[in-house]
């Protein structure tokens, strides 16, 4: 009798030749979440040059926004705030930054998607679940601030499958949907060209049509966004309103963050469900003779080529969010899973509490 083979699957993560100096020249590091492997992973370099993977659980994690020393995470029932602790140009253990989770709010499960961050230091979440924009609340477990036009009334039946907004001007300004749909999880049936993106100030539909559009953003003066459902990533033409894709990713996208003329976009694996089975991505992925794979994709804006990619296998095989962290080197986070956040204190300037300010 042969022994059952119970190996568990283990993590590889494959730069690309070229990936390592791209981040090395472009000054920065990148943080991913996914959710399906409860992980949120920094990818920066070693001193001596080499790729640094760090990795922490947090259970369900999806959202991410990074703003400042500030990094925002969405998890299964919390939206937690950690806090880079080291001054900038100092390091510990070779890491130029520790993020140390300093605030969470217990919201309940919403299905939290994307997170920004306004002007105004609002904390501000795709609440999938309630089909709304909403915030955080010090009594309650969120307060809406934007629902569709479409959407007749906030009930935790998923509706349209609210799951992008973009900040315009350090205001929310784009949200995605799946389908414009106004009953239980209406959008199921709408996965293939029942996607839009609506204009949060008029309340009015700019793009319409799409497959399971994700992650719209404002940069570079275009409204950029996947349309995951069709593996394309493009922008939106808001005069004509199309979508206009300058590439094709070889995966269901999701998670788009910029920097300089570069896009960095996530690409997850095929599942075989049915929300994600029938899409015209299937079709073109066997038209250019492959499978989708997991990993990032560097993507020129001038020319849409991808230049540069992370590949990712074993136990991940599909990402939600991306950010990135400039002026940063090698990143690094506390989690909650080992003594270490017993130990790690930090002490405020007492200045800022009398409203001071700090003496340079």
């Amino acid at each position: 009798m042969n022994p059952t083979n119970t190996t568990a699957p283990k993590l590889e993560i494959t730069a690309s030749r070229q990936f390592v100096p791209w981040l090395y020249e472009q000054n920065l590091s990148l943080a991913f979440t996914t959710y399906q492997a409860g992980k949120v992973f920094f990818i920066g370099l070693q001193p001596d040059g080499k790729l640094s993977v760090f990795e922490r659980t947090l259970d369900r994690c999806m959202g991410l926004y990074a703003k400042g020393n500030s990094l925002y995470i969405s998890t299964l029932y919390q939206l937690w705030r950690f806090e880079n602790t080291l001054p900038s140009g100092e390091t510990h253990n070779d890491y130029d930054a520790i993020y140390l989770p300093q605030v969470g709010y217990i919201t309940g499960d919403l299905d939290i998607h994307d997170i920004v961050v306004d002007d105004n230091q609002q904390l501000i979440f795709a609440n999938t679940l309630f089909s709304c924009l909403a915030t955080i609340s010090e009594t309650h477990s969120f307060v809406p601030v934007w629902q569709p036009p479409f959407i007749s009334k906030l009930a935790a039946e998923d509706r349209c499958h609210l799951n992008g907004v973009g900040l315009k001007d350090g205001k929310p300004k784009y949200v995605s949907a799946i389908s414009q749909s106004d009953v239980n999880e209406g959008w199921r049936q709408k996965r293939v060209n029942g996607g839009c993106v609506i204009d949060i100030d008029s309340n009015e539909i700019v793009l319409e049509g799409l497959s399971m559009p994700h992650s719209p953003r404002w940069y570079q003066d275009k409204l950029w966004l996947l349309n995951s459902g069709t593996g394309e990533f493009g922008y939106g033409d808001l005069e004509t309103g199309t979508f206009q894709a300058i590439a094709f990713c070889p995966g269901y996208q999701r998670g788009l963050a910029f920097h300089n003329n570069f896009a960095i976009v996530g690409i997850s694996e095929s599942r075989h469900t049915k929300t994600l089975s029938g899409l015209p991505l299937d079709d073109k992925l066997a038209e250019k003779d492959t499978t989708a794979r997991c990993g990032l994709l560097v993507i020129d804006l001038k020319s849409g080529d991808i230049v540069h990619s992370l590949n990712i296998e074993g136990v991940v095989n599909e990402l939600y969010d991306i950010a990135v962290l400039p002026q940063i080197r090698r990143p690094m986070a506390i989690g909650f899973r080992s003594d270490e956040i017993r130990r790690v204190i930090t002490i405020g300037n007492r200045d800022s509490l009398l409203g001071k300010g700090t003496e340079n």
